[in-house]
């Protein structure tokens, strides 16, 4: 096995304690996860006998990530507060609501500034994950760029 083997999730799962929402929204996470599983580098800080699960839950407004191994033996758990995304996702939400107002009634160079505007939270968003797991998970940009859309799809209500 190859480290891009190793060093990756091979499935992510949604605990109970997330909730379920609207019919779009579910499909949103499905997305989200589908993408997050087709490409990623993920490797918990000592410990190299990957591939891994993710298992993401809600614990009073923390978020937890537990990582286990293939055959489901426990390796790591991690809490992140939510309290320093709040703002991202907030932020994230409302860019999101005029790109999409934007596709449908402005010029070309008004969307592209929007979506550059957009791109520029999500990278904050996945730079700030990336922080706060800093020593804990290694993972690259792109990983990082797709945990944050799933914890903001995580928030979406729909």
């Amino acid at each position: 096995m190859t480290t891009a083997d190793t060093q990756r999730l091979s499935d992510v799962v949604l605990d109970e304690t997330i909730g379920r929402a609207t019919p779009d929204v579910e499909h949103e996470r499905a997305v989200a996860i589908f993408d997050l599983i087709e490409e990623n580098s993920f490797e918990p800080v000592g410990h190299d006998k990957g591939p891994y699960k993710l298992k993401l839950s809600l614990v009073d407004s923390k978020l937890v990530f537990s990582i286990s191994s293939q055959g489901d033996e426990a390796i790591a758990t991690h809490i992140l507060s939510l309290t320093p995304f709040r703002r991202i996702v907030k932020d994230y939400f409302m860019i999101c609501e005029s790109y999409y107002e934007a596709i449908r009634s402005s010029t070309p160079s008004q969307i592209e500034a929007i979506d550059m505007g957009r791109r520029g939270i999500h990278n904050e968003g996945s730079q700030t994950l990336m922080d706060r797991l800093e020593g804990k998970i290694k993972m690259d940009f792109d990983t990082a760029r797709r945990l944050f859309t799933l914890v903001c799809v995580l928030h979406w209500r729909g």
